[in-house]
């Protein structure tokens, strides 16, 4: 099965109380399918996989594989600090049938030298051999980077097909090309750069933008590779500040807020991931407004603005207001108020609508309480 092209990291969507949203999820991974992706990366980093729990891990990827029906390949994710326990992950993920690809990362933490991350990925690859896999360099994350002579010797192994590689370093990058053979995949891990990586000889991009724009990011990956440079250019300009966006702060922070501008998913993370800043949400609501992919509001009506719910534990016996996101009064900004402890104040949202947000807050009665600030 051939592997070029525009995959899409998968985001894991959760629900309020923390558990996986498998209505969104599957909405997600149809309509990137739907939208021409090329490939799915479920359980990557933008997947939040560290906070996966092992059972959670499988279902993410035994979803995408019942929900992609064989239509575009799957590259699951498999990574770990302990050689062992990556390992044994491959070893689960190679005996599902519809895992096309392994995804897996430097081992993070421990830093090993280039002869331990060789050691590594070897035996993943020996312990899977009937499994093609790709090697996931990502050293801003695993502080581990894996040297082009190394990725060399790795290239040896029969089934260590490519690599993602995100270590930003162009000149890296081509020396990685021009080393290795023209049969070993190099994906750019950074959507900003897919251009210069395919003009080098790379195959495409393993991206975090074609959550929020799959058509968009797979046709100007397409373009680049049938050397239409005019199209490919075009569309990297109108979306480069989407794709560097997403990136302003730890991902998946920005394309999960995006995502739920666009009514995809509820804007859900899990510790030790939190809400972004109100700065940098302004900032990115109004390139996902500029490019149509939120709508614009006239800021003059009830439902013409975002709704947070604010959960105030310490204020009673678990309190809700509802809040504009416009709201000066309580100053919260989108984001957590001065004064109050994570542990004891909570945000849900945003919601589109006053009507979504009442919904919202209902759903959350037993003995919370519900009231509304004078800028609802």
């Amino acid at each position: 099965m051939q592997l070029r092209g525009c995959g899409t990291a998968l985001v894991t969507p959760f629900h309020q109380d923390g558990s996986i949203d498998d209505v969104a999820f599957r909405v997600l991974v149809a309509w990137q399918i739907e939208s021409g992706i090329d490939f799915l990366v479920p359980c990557g980093t933008t997947g939040e996989t560290p906070t996966l729990t092992h059972d959670e891990w499988l279902y993410v990827v035994d979803t995408t594989i019942e929900v992609t029906a064989g239509r575009v390949p799957i590259v699951a994710g498999a990574t770990s600090n302990s050689t062992h326990d990556a390992v044994a992950k491959a070893k689960e993920l190679a005996a599902r049938p519809g895992v096309n690809f392994i995804l897996t990362a430097s081992p993070y933490y421990n830093k090993p030298t280039q002869e331990g991350q060789y050691r590594h990925f070897r035996a993943i690859a020996e312990a899977v051999a009937e499994k093609p896999i790709i090697l996931y360099n990502v050293p801003g994350r695993t502080a581990a980077n894996i040297e082009p002579a190394t990725l060399a010797r790795l290239a040896e192994i029969p089934n260590i097909i490519g690599v993602k590689e995100a270590s930003g370093n162009m000149t890296q990058i081509a020396e990685v090309i021009s080393l290795l053979p023209e049969s070993f995949l190099v994906f750019s891990g950074d959507d900003a750069i897919t251009l210069p990586v395919i003009a080098l000889g790379g195959v495409g991009i393993i991206s975090v933008a074609s959550n929020e724009v799959p058509s968009e990011m797979a046709t100007m990956t397409r373009a680049a590779l049938e050397n239409d440079w005019t199209t490919a250019r075009s569309l990297c300009r109108k979306y480069l500040a989407l794709m560097q966006a997403n990136f302003i702060e730890s991902s998946p922070l920005p394309v999960k807020a995006v995502l739920a501008m666009m009514g995809k998913i509820e804007e859900v993370y899990r510790l030790p991931l939190v809400p972004m800043r109100r700065d940098t949400r302004s900032r990115l609501q109004k390139i996902a407004t500029e490019l149509g992919l939120v709508a614009k509001t006239s800021g003059t009506s009830a439902d013409s603005t975002e709704f947070f719910i604010y959960e105030n534990w310490a204020a009673g016996p678990h309190k809700i207001v509802l809040h504009r996101a416009s709201c000066g009064q309580c100053s919260h900004g989108k984001g957590r108020p001065a004064g109050h402890d994570a542990n004891h104040a909570r945000w849900h949202g945003p919601y589109s609508s006053l009507s979504l947000a009442r919904e919202s807050a209902h759903a959350m009665t037993g003995i919370l309480i519900r009231s509304e600030c004078k800028c609802v």
